[in-house]
């Protein structure tokens, strides 16, 4: 199971508590975890990346292993400790502001 984090707006919105697990199809790539989030959290969809195109939304960040994997590959696979469990997914509402 892929452990995932989301942020607190997130975690409202898909009245869920906490870290999340996901079984998720491999290879396991951003891609992949974003599916299955959206396949159980439907409402979900079009939150973390664009409807149409498919691409994170720009205020929105992935990381994983303590790197921030927002500029790869959606299809790029992703560590293997995320694969396996022992580290989540982490996704974070980027705060912007002047």
């Amino acid at each position: 199971m892929t452990r995932v984090v989301l942020p607190p707006h997130l975690r409202t919105l898909a009245h869920v508590d906490g870290e999340l697990e996901l079984k998720v199809e491999t290879p396991v790539t951003q891609g992949s975890v974003l599916d299955a989030l959206e396949a159980k959290y439907p409402m979900l969809r079009g939150t973390i990346r664009d409807h149409v195109t498919q691409l994170r939304r720009p205020m929105v960040r992935f990381f994983a292993c303590g790197e921030d994997l927002s500029h790869e590959s959606p299809d790029a696979p992703l560590p293997d400790a995320i694969a396996k469990g022992s580290e989540p997914f982490v996704i974070i509402g980027a705060i912007a502001g002047g």
